[in-house]
């Protein structure tokens, strides 16, 4: 065996030469993998007792993609190009043998070999596009020439994986090799030897191109398909395009096309943002001050108490990766239509083929329901998910104190209140701790673990692999009123209940933000939340808009109307009864009302959010900028390709996001707008979040 580069190294067996990749922990192509592979195929192509090339991977994967590390540095020599053109233009065949994963830049190295062998746990992707960007090593041109281009634009528009079978079934691979993936690569070499197979290039391949030429039809269909999921990317459509490219222009013009393109998103704000946003989802995992040793709380059952939306929602988390949960309430027909929305969750996700019915058996059989509290007993998280009041849930946390075995963790599921006022009733105040689910619970990604005062390490340490374990993505936050989500939310929302009185309208203030990327604007999203959350019929004074709507009852969607009018399949459309309502409170408060620029919304919803986050930041309620990001992709829709709140601020620059605001304190006199001292000194430095 012959060391090639300390990634990578050469053995030959009667004939057969062995390129090993070993770049732990996935193979990356960094730049000790690609002078190796260049070097060692041109070793081989040296020796005439080398009659053929098996390249595979050491470790638990073939090559996973690039080094990301390497993006937005100088290039490191060789590049991916020449090292694939040196493989591709092989005079002695290659025979690439996978398994574990073939990603990106990976797959990419498999396509130019002239054969593709794998495991049969072995799968398959070009993920560019979740990173804002496109396959730029001749992916977009060499994969629909193999598995076709509608296959081809599934994958690389998703940037979803296929397995071995699916592989083998599209032309992707030649065999999949049942045991050693080792011996059956360097077999199968000896077999196209053996049979005189040609030196097949995919780049020379037209037959599964033909269909789609006297078809271009099916472009727009993939455009029309994924519009809604899509919208606001750019690296999608590039990615249609590179396949368009595929089909309609020679080899070599379609690697053109595709360079142009990946080039423009490389450089783009997207891609920055998207890769950043990469790296911040990791970095939220790590939490300073909680060793990598310390010990976790083994969770084998769990305790949900409230069997409503959020306690239904929670529950489906448990029982969706088999851990038993049980759910107690007050009312057996509270219980018995929590069970009963469960049950229906399930099976229509079942009519829809995304699980089995035995899965649906199975989730169901893991929940079960109780009148009586001390059922807990025997749980090792519990997980308090009444409505938020603090008295009433200080009121629970005394009684499972006395109930729950000692070392349980005990958990709210507050979005907003003091963890430490839940925690101080108790006896063991070190095991309490915040979990602030999403809603619906089932579905949303974020997780914000809510540290009290007292929170243990080892409680805390469990509730970041817990959330892992339920696929969450978890942020640890401090406590403060809101968290950091809900905190930085009420800042908009005020804002853009304020534009509203001074001349904006609803649908006005929703339009900017939702196509700045936002899956809904304020308003829209207050209609579907419900406005009479919070409000009490009995002491309303019709002291703001939302008083004189639900007075009313235009209580949002589920009256069929709120701050819009809503059709029989909730679709919202302006008010003209709303616009009357709020000209009049605008007249009546004595505001002055006057035409409001869409960059002006934009900036008074948006910069007070950076404003306050960075207020967060000083005072400790977030451990990094990336975690307030993290937490409004996952937890508010914020578009991952806008990076998060104070991703956009750094983006924008924080000398510019101190001076627009100061402006607007000085013409509206607001609090809000005033900067806080963190983004000043950041802002007269001239760094950014990034640099804390």
């Amino acid at each position: 065996m012959t060391a090639l580069t300390d990634m990578a190294d050469l053995s030959i067996e009667d004939g057969i030469a062995i390129i090993t990749i070993d770049n732990p922990p996935v193979n990356a192509l960094s730049q000790g993998v690609r002078q190796g592979i260049k070097d060692g195929v041109a070793q081989c192509l040296a020796d005439d007792s080398v009659n053929a090339i098996v390249l595979i991977c050491a470790g638990r994967t073939f090559i996973a993609g690039a080094d990301i590390t390497e993006f937005g540095g100088p290039p490191k020599e060789p590049g991916l190009h020449p090292t694939l053109a040196d493989m591709e233009n092989s005079s002695k065949p290659i025979i690439a043998a996978i398994h574990g994963t073939a990603l990106g830049g990976g797959l990419e190295t498999a396509l130019v070999c002239n054969y593709r062998v794998c495991d049969a746990g072995a799968r398959f992707g070009l993920p560019e596009v979740n990173l804002g960007l496109l396959p730029g090593a001749g992916g977009t041109q060499r994969l629909p020439r193999m598995v076709g281009p509608e296959k081809a634009l599934q994958m690389v528009t998703s940037g979803a994986q296929i397995g071995a079978d699916e592989a083998l079934r599209e032309g992707l691979v030649d065999e999949i090799v049942a045991n050693d993936l080792r011996a059956g690569a360097i077999a199968f070499a000896r077999k196209v030897l053996t049979e005189k197979r040609p030196l097949t290039k995919i780049r020379d391949r037209e037959d599964k191109l033909i269909a789609a030429r006297e078809n271009p039809e099916l472009f727009d269909k993939v455009r029309k398909s994924i519009a809604r999921k899509t919208r606001g990317f750019l690296a999608p459509e590039y990615n249609i395009r590179c396949i368009e490219a595929a089909v309609n222009l020679p080899f070599e013009e379609g690697v053109k096309e595709e360079r142009k393109l990946f080039m423009e998103l490389m450089t783009g704000s997207q891609s920055a943002a998207q890769q950043y946003f990469f790296f911040a989802e990791r970095q939220a995992a790590k939490i300073p001050d909680v060793p990598a040793d310390t010990p976790e709380i083994p969770i084998n059952k769990v305790g949900v108490i409230g069997a409503g939306t959020m306690g239904g929602g929670i529950s489906m988390n448990m029982a969706n990766v088999g851990i038993p949960v049980i759910m107690v309430e007050t009312q057996q027909e509270a219980l018995d239509h929590g069970l009963g929305v469960i049950r229906k969750n399930y099976e229509n996700t079942a009519s829809k083929g995304r699980i089995s019915a035995q899965d649906v058996k199975d989730r169901c059989g893991l929940i079960s329901g109780s009148l009586d509290l001390s059922e807990l007993a025997d749980c090792d998280l519990i997980i308090e998910a009444v409505f938020e009041n603090m008295e009433l849930k200080r009121e629970i946390f005394k009684k499972l104190d006395e109930i729950a075995k000692p070392g349980a963790i005990l958990a709210s599921n507050t979005s907003a209140l003091n963890i430490n006022e839940i925690a101080a009733v108790t006896s063991r105040p070190e095991a309490v701790i915040g979990l602030h689910f999403f809603s619906p619970a089932n579905v949303m990604k974020l997780l914000e673990i809510v540290r009290g005062d007292k929170s243990g390490k080892d409680v805390i340490k469990t509730c970041m692999a817990f959330a892992k374990r339920i696929k969450k993505t978890a942020v640890l936050v401090g406590v403060c009123p809101g968290f950091v989500g809900n905190r930085i939310l009420a800042k908009r929302q005020a804002q853009a209940n304020q534009l509203i009185l001074e001349g904006a309208l609803p649908h006005e203030v929703d339009k900017v933000l939702f196509e700045f990327g936002l899956p809904m604007g304020p308003f829209q999203m207050s209609d579907l939340a419900g406005l009479d959350i919070g409000w009490n019929k009995e002491t309303s004074k019709g002291e703001t808009i939302r008083d004189v709507l639900c007075e009313a009852d235009r209580r949002g969607q589920k009256t069929g109307t709120g701050f819009y009018d809503y059709d029989k399949n909730r679709v919202p459309s302006p008010s003209p009864v709303v616009e009357k309502l709020i000209l009049e409170f605008s007249e009546k408060t004595g505001h002055q009302r006057r035409e409001i620029s869409e960059d002006e919304i934009l900036e008074r919803c948006l910069y007070p959010m950076i404003n306050e986050g960075a207020k967060i930041l000083d005072e400790g309620i977030a451990i990094r900028a990336s975690d307030v990001d993290v937490t409004w992709v996952y937890g508010y829709g914020w578009p991952v390709y806008r990076g998060g709140p104070m991703h956009y601020g750094d983006s924008l620059g924080l000398d510019k996001v101190v001076a627009t605001l100061r402006k607007y304190h000085e013409m509206t006199g607001n609090a809000d707008f005033e900067p806080a001292p963190l983004m000043v000194r950041l802002a007269e430095e001239g760094r950014g979040f990034k640099d804390l």
